[in-house]
Formats: C-alpha cells, sequence, structure tokens
C-alpha cells in the first residue's frame, strides 16, 4: 500500500470529528483538499471508510476496523520519528577528540572533566592514539579534532596551543646530569631512545643532531612518548622530548634538563579538518582547552 501518513491522519481527523470542515481546519486545509486525500485513502484501499450526507458523517464498518490500524501505523511513526530526532539532537552535541597517550592522560582528561562541569550537554569522546593514527582519522573525518604536535598538510585546519622547549632526559643515577641545562653538542656519543623517524617530532630533533655533528650511532626506537620515559628510567638510554612531557616524568628517577645552543620549541597543536562541519559547541571547547592547557602549564612548570 502506498499510502501517506498525511492521509492516515486526515482519515482519523474527520472520524474523530465526524465533519468535514473542523477536521479540515485540524489539518489546515480546505475541506475539498481533505477530500481529495479521503478519495485517495479509499482508491488505495479498495472500501469506502465513510458514509457521508450533508448533515451527517460516520465511518463504515470497514472504515472503523481500519481505525485501530491507522493509530497503531502513525503511533509507531511518530514513536520511531522522535527517537531518531533524539539521536540526531544528541549526535550533534558529542565531540570526538584524538591525542597521543601521554597527552590524553596528562591533559586532555582532566580538561575534559572540567569542561562537563560548565556545559554537561556536549559530550566530548576521548580517542588515545599515536600522532599519525589520530591525523589521519582527523582527515578522514572520523575525528571532529586532534591535539598534538602536528606538521602542516593540505585540508588540516592546524591551531597552535602551547610552545614547548624542547628537554633531554636522563636516568637518575649520575650527579653530574643534574644540570638545569645541557648543550646539544653534549649529547655526542649517548645512547638515544628516538621515536621513529617519520614522527614530527623526531623530524625536527634529528634535524637539530645533525645541525650539532652528532649522528647517533646507538639508537632505540620507540612509538610512543610514554614509553620513551619508561626506558629512560629503566637505564636503556637518554630521550629527547617535548617540555610537556615533563609531568609524565614526574615521580619517576629521571633528570630533565632544557636543551639549549640553541633552545628548539615544538608548537602542540589542535587540528580539524577543513572539509568538515564542526559540531556544535567545538569552537567554544576548542577555546577552553586553550585556556585550560596555558594554566597547566603554568601549574606544571614547563620549562
Amino acid at each position: 500500500m502506498d499510502f501517506t501518513s498525511r492521509q492516515l491522519r486526515a482519515f482519523l481527523l474527520v472520524a474523530q470529528h465526524r465533519n468535514f470542515s473542523r477536521a479540515a481546519g485540524a489539518l489546515f486545509i480546505t475541506p475539498s483538499g481533505l477530500s481529495v486525500l479521503i478519495r485517495e485513502l479509499e482508491t488505495q484501499l479498495g472500501f469506502r471508510l465513510f458514509d457521508r450526507t450533508t448533515r451527517h458523517v460516520a465511518p463504515t464498518a470497514y472504515g472503523t476496523e481500519f481505525l485501530g490500524v491507522a493509530r497503531r501505523c502513525l503511533a509507531d511513526l511518530d514513536a520511531a520519528t522522535a527517537r531518531i530526532g533524539r539521536s540526531a539532537t544528541h549526535a550533534g552535541q558529542s565531540l570526538t577528540l584524538g591525542a597521543p597517550p601521554l597527552i590524553s592522560a596528562n591533559i586532555v582528561t582532566q580538561a575534559i572533566k572540567e569542561f562537563r562541569a560548565q556545559q554537561p550537554n556536549l559530550r566530548i569522546q576521548l580517542f588515545d592514539a599515536s600522532l599519525t593514527t589520530v591525523r589521519q582519522m582527523v582527515e578522514a573525518g572520523k575525528l571532529d579534532m586532534g591535539l598534538g604536535t602536528f606538521a602542516r598538510g593540505p585540508g588540516i585546519r592546524l591551531t597552535p596551543f602551547l610552545r614547548s622547549p624542547l628537554i633531554v632526559i636522563h636516568p637518575d643515577k649520575d650527579p653530574a646530569f643534574r644540570r638545569a641545562s645541557i648543550t646539544w653538542s653534549a649529547l655526542k656519543g649517548e645512547k638515544l631512545i628516538s621515536l621513529y623517524p617519520h614522527s614530527p617530532i623526531q623530524k625536527i630533533i634529528n634535524k637539530h643532531l645533525a645541525e650539532a655533528g652528532i649522528a647517533p650511532t646507538q639508537t632505540v626506537f620507540i612509538n610512543l612518548l610514554d614509553t620513551q620515559i619508561a626506558m629512560v628510567e629503566a637505564d636503556e638510554g637518554i630521550a629527547i622530548i617535548p617540555s610537556f612531557g615533563m609531568a609524565a616524568c614526574r615521580n619517576r628517577k629521571i633528570v630533565m634538563s632544557r636543551l639549549i645552543n640553541p633552545v628548539v620549541e615544538m608548537n602542540l597543536h589542535l587540528i580539524s579538518n577543513r572539509g568538515k562541519r564542526l559540531p556544535p559547541g567545538a569552537d567554544e571547547f576548542a577555546a577552553f582547552l586553550k585556556s585550560f592547557i596555558a594554566r597547566w602549564a603554568g601549574r606544571a612548570g614547563l620549562l
């Protein structure tokens, strides 16, 4: 049967009012327009729905039987429409954010908690993964935003949130390493625990190592900053990391020194896909996150 919800509503209103003029007014159409809807429905069903005279309108026996069917159909349709509408509204109030595990654990989780206290209707879904995975998911439109150290690229909107100088971390076993700063050239001969060369962080580090005349011969490659830090504490070597990693180094047997000559700073960026429309509340959360990170950096005493 190819009848419409409008035809069913017209039928129910006529059955309720027993009058075409009043039913037409309730449906906001003319009586003649209502008559057309009822005739079309009767033609499609193959039976008359109403007995009509100039003074009287009443459902036929078939029309009375069809009343229950029409009510159930419209009730199911209205319930489904309302349910899907609620889901669509809820989806519009959800924001997906990706970040590497270190940034997720030390920055983003607390930021989400504070933001939720102010804006409980915007649900932030956090996805923790490597920088490469986060970027790929933003580019594919699977994540609304990503937070990390990213390079520029086509189709990506890049917003700097924090300038983070590079530091070197050593296992805390030699008082000679307990210095506030250390030069790049002083790293010659050290065993380096590095991120893989394709990492945006490692590309910058390798550039400055080369400029300092250092060609590491002993290098261990790691995917994540968290693992780098744990490997240093285990006395497997030293590592160069952005200072936003300091929070993960505290309470570990690790010495942190600022790298100088030159001082090299990296940007912590928020990225989004230029071709994707961000959900409502995204700009508000981004502004809050930038402010939160500035406050967090001050409390953390980043070098």
